[in-house]
């Protein structure tokens, strides 16, 4: 197996509420609102980049305003499906990029076209475990 390390864990969020640890199992984010829903969209990951790309267009959103569950320093929106992520003991499997969302037009009405490529990614459970703020990030293949 093959891994690299490409960045590490920001912030955590579950259901928008900052937390320094979260827990995973083949549902998703323990307690998240989106747990046991689909289990494709289980969890979703945002880079620092999109609320970069925001702040410079004059648009301030405080990081959880894009529903992520996961905050990196590494972009990961040019992953392809099926892509590996490795995060403290758990192990993730990009199933798709984020579509556009209504709901960011709330925060503000440029912002889904502006974050259309740029909002983030679901990823699907392969290993449980948890994940905390600062864990490092390696991308690879089981």
């Amino acid at each position: 197996m093959i891994k690299k390390q490409v960045g590490h864990v920001i912030k955590l969020f579950i259901s928008k509420e900052e937390k320094s640890k979260i827990s995973l199992d083949k549902y998703g984010v323990i307690k998240d609102k989106f747990y046991a829903k689909n289990q494709n969209r289980s969890v979703l990951i945002a880079s620092q980049d999109s609320y970069n790309l925001a702040l410079n267009s004059n648009i301030i959103i405080d990081s959880g305003s894009l529903g992520e569950n996961i905050l990196l320093n590494y972009n990961p929106y040019s992953l392809s499906i099926g892509s590996k992520l490795y995060i403290g003991e758990v192990i993730l499997e990009i199933t798709q990029h984020c579509t556009i969302c209504n709901s960011l037009a709330k925060l503000n009405k440029d912002l889904p076209i502006l974050l259309k490529n740029d909002r983030g990614i679901f990823s699907k459970i392969i290993q449980s475990g948890y994940i905390k703020v600062d864990d490092k990030v390696w991308i690879g293949d089981i």
